[in-house]
């Protein structure tokens, strides 16, 4: 999630970066620590045309073109679903086909997307300053995608520049990451994630509940938060779903079900094996719950995440669902 603003960490590691020579960067970390804002604030201050310190300007009229989408010396490499959430515009064939109805928009990064980024690559920059390909999430690039782009990705053409954001960079190949230089996200502070939550329309006691939902990771409570999760249900979540109770999970989707269930347990197994919770409060948590029970529950949840985006029947799924939580957390422990 972005608003346009970028959180004090990830402006602290875009300056380190950026006093760094190097062609390609490989940003890696889980999601919600801000890979995507990093890479774009990187391209961004390669472009800029009065860059201030080692950061972009903000007001030049590169800077203008990235933030409206329109710069003619950035490529974007990312899933058409991903381009639409972010607001990046499509090529027109590939809008004109989705519009039309006769393909869907792709979760991966299709290899004709890869091969206008290679053409690209080697034109001309069109504003003088170089250029610039973001890709994100690196990891959806599929193994076609991954293959044409090695040979760019080392030797490219001229004044251009590559940064790879991946929330899942053991799933790039070994390849693509030894041609880049990686850079781990850092975890913000609490006290840093809390400000910047509050910033985001969140009151202190909804910050601290949706930043522990999502283990620390600032973005993701954001994002939680403004799709409908509220702090309120997160905590009443545990003993609902102990009672069989499905209005906790009204206007859900599966995959926030899944995910929600999926950090429940995690947290029951970690308290039966003599560990602190990470997503809830101990106290918020019910008292029953076998380990056998739990380790059941956590092996079906992770097969109820393969299916999850195609269920054969999504009231069908979430009762289910809902009935394996209540049996688990309701097993004598």
């Amino acid at each position: 999630m972005t608003d346009g603003t970028v959180a004090p960490w990830i402006a602290a590691q875009s300056e380190a970066l950026l006093a760094q020579r190097g062609h390609a960067w490989l940003l890696a970390g889980p999601s919600g620590l801000g890979q995507y804002d990093l890479a774009l604030s990187m391209a961004q201050a390669w472009l800029c045309e009065k860059p201030s310190g080692l950061g972009a300007c903000g007001d030049c009229g590169s800077c203008h073109a990235v933030k409206v989408r329109t710069h003619a010396d950035l490529c974007v490499l990312m899933p058409e679903t991903v381009m639409l959430d972010l607001g990046w515009p499509l090529s027109e064939s590939a809008q004109s086909d989705i519009d039309e109805k006769r393909r869907k928009a792709s979760k991966e990064i299709r290899v004709e997307a890869m091969r206008e980024a290679i053409e690209f690559a080697q034109r001309t920059s069109a504003r003088g300053r170089g250029k610039a390909v973001l890709v994100y999430p690196a990891e959806r690039m599929n193994v076609v995608s991954a293959n044409a782009l090695l040979k760019t990705l080392e030797e490219p053409p001229g004044e251009v520049r590559f940064v790879l954001a991946s929330e899942a960079v053991h799933q790039l190949p070994a390849t693509v990451r030894s041609r880049c230089q990686i850079h781990t996200m850092r975890w913000p502070s609490v006290d840093a994630s809390l400000a910047w939550l509050q910033r985001h329309g969140l009151n202190e006691e909804h910050a601290r509940v949706m930043l522990r939902a999502c283990g620390g990771r600032p973005q993701d409570a954001a994002q939680s938060f403004h799709n409908g999760t509220d702090a309120l249900s997160w905590v009443k979540l545990p003993r609902a779903l102990a009672a069989g109770d499905l209005s906790v999970l009204k206007d859900w989707s599966l995959s926030q079900i899944v995910d929600a269930l999926q950090k429940l347990c995690h947290d029951m197994l970690a308290l039966r094996a003599g560990a602190g919770p990470r997503f809830f409060a101990a106290d918020e948590l019910p008292a029953g719950g076998s380990i056998a029970s739990l380790t059941h529950w956590a092996r079906t949840l992770a097969t109820s995440r393969r299916t999850v985006e195609h269920p054969l029947n999504a009231g069908l799924m979430m009762e289910a669902l809902v009935s394996q939580a209540q049996n688990a957390l309701n097993s004598p422990h």
